[in-house]
C-alpha cells in the first residue's frame, strides 16, 4: 500500500484522471489564484514578523535614548564584546568543508538574529515575575523553562525564515554556520542593551560611568560565545532535518533541547554559585572557560565527524569515478 495516497488514487491513478476527485494541481484561473494567494500569505506572514521585530528593536533602543548609537564610548565596547564571538563563527565558517555561505546570506541571518532578540526580550520580561514569586528554585525554573527555550527558539528562527530556504543551504553542517551566525547577532544586540543600561543607571547618579561600563562590557565578552555555541548546536540539528524530512520535527526538537538545556544551565549555575563559593572575576573567567570548553568539544567533535564523513565520500566517488554531493561544491581552499 502507498502511503500518502487517497484509495481512490491508488487504485486508479493511472487509468482516470481525478483531478478535484482525489487529486488536485494546478489547472483553472481560481488554482492559480489560490495558488498566488498561498504564496502571499506566507510572504506577508513572514515580513510582518520582521517588522514587527524591528518595531520592538527600534522601541528598546528608544527607551535608552539610542544611546549606544550615539554614543563612541557604548558602541565602541558592543563591538569589542562579541569580538571572541566573531571569532568563534569565523572559524566555524572556515572550517566547513562544503562550499562556503555568500556574504549575503550570513549577513540577513545575523541581521534577523539581532531583530528577533526582541521578541525574547518581551516573553523573558513577561514572565520573569511569574517565577519570582518561586522560593529558592524558582529562577532555575525561569531559566530552564523560559530563557533557554525561548532565545534558542528565536535564534533558531532566524535561521528558518531565510536561510534555510535558501538554495546556499545546501549541506547538513550548513545549519551549524547559520546557527553560530544568529547567536552573533542574538550576543551583539543582547551585549549592546546590557552595557547601554549599566552606562545610564551610573550616569544617572552623577558617577563616573567609564569602570562600571567597561566592567559589563568585559562580562558581556565572556559570555557572548555561548550563543554562538548554543544556536550552532540546534542549526546543526535543523540542517540534519532538512535533508531527513520524514523526522524533521523529533529532529529539530532535539536540537532546540540540547540548546536550551545548555543554556538553561548555564545561567542557573552562574546565578546560583555565588551563593555558595566566592565568584569573582577569576572564578568566572575560569567556569566559562571550563563550560564553553566542554559544549566546544563536544560540538567540534560532531563537525569533524560530519568532515570526516564528507571526505571519504568524496574519496569513494574519485574511486568509483562517480561525484560525491556537493563535491563540485567544494572551495578552493578546502
Amino acid at each position: 500500500m502507498t502511503e500518502g495516497q487517497d484509495p481512490i488514487e491508488r487504485v486508479m491513478g493511472r487509468s482516470r484522471d481525478l483531478y478535484d476527485i482525489a487529486t488536485w494541481d494546478e489547472r483553472t484561473l481560481l488554482d492559480t489564484v489560490s495558488v498566488r494567494l498561498t504564496g502571499l500569505l506566507k510572504t506577508s506572514s513572514r515580513l510582518l514578523l520582521v517588522f514587527t521585530a524591528v518595531l520592538i528593536i527600534v522601541a528598546q533602543l528608544a527607551l535608552t535614548g539610542f544611546a549606544v548609537v550615539r554614543n563612541p564610548l557604548l558602541g565602541g565596547l558592543t563591538l569589542l564584546s562579541v569580538v571572541p564571538a566573531a571569532l568563534l563563527v569565523g572559524y566555524i565558517w572556515y572550517d566547513d568543508p562544503t562550499l562556503r555561505q555568500s556574504l549575503g546570506s550570513l549577513v540577513m541571518t545575523f541581521v534577523l538574529g539581532v531583530l528577533f532578540a526582541g521578541f525574547a526580550a518581551i516573553v523573558n520580561t513577561a514572565l520573569s515575575g511569574l517565577f519570582g514569586l518561586i522560593p529558592v528554585v524558582g529562577l532555575a525554573l525561569y531559566f530552564f523553562l523560559v530563557v533557554g527555550p525561548v532565545e534558542e527558539l528565536v535564534k533558531w528562527l532566524a535561521v528558518r525564515l531565510y536561510a534555510f530556504r535558501s538554495v546556499e543551504f545546501h549541506a547538513v553542517i550548513d545549519g551549524a554556520v547559520y546557527g553560530a551566525v544568529a547567536g552573533l547577532g542574538f550576543a551583539t544586540i543582547e551585549n549592546a542593551i546590557y552595557i547601554t543600561r549599566v552606562y545610564l543607571e551610573v550616569a544617572s547618579v552623577g558617577v563616573n560611568v567609564v569602570p562600571s561600563t567597561i566592567n559589563i562590557a568585559s562580562v558581556r565578552l565572556l559570555a557572548g560565545p555561548g550563543h554562538v555555541i548554543y544556536s550552532a548546536f540546534a542549526g546543526y540539528y535543523l540542517g540534519l532535518a532538512k535533508f531527513n524530512p520524514e523526522n524533521r520535527g523529533p529532529i529539530v526538537v532535539k536540537g532546540l533541547l540540547i540548546a536550551a538545556l545548555v543554556h538553561g544551565l548555564y545561567n542557573t549555575l552562574v546565578s546560583y554559585l555565588p551563593r555558595v563559593i566566592p565568584f569573582g572575576l577569576p572564578v568566572f573567567v575560569a567556569f566559562i572557560l571550563v563550560y564553553d570548553g566542554v559544549l566546544l568539544t563536544v560540538l567540534f567533535r560532531k563537525l569533524s565527524r560530519y568532515q570526516d564523513a564528507y571526505h571519504e565520500a568524496l574519496r569513494i566517488g574519485d574511486e568509483t569515478g562517480g561525484e560525491a554531493e556537493g563535491e563540485t561544491e567544494r572551495p578552493s581552499s578546502a
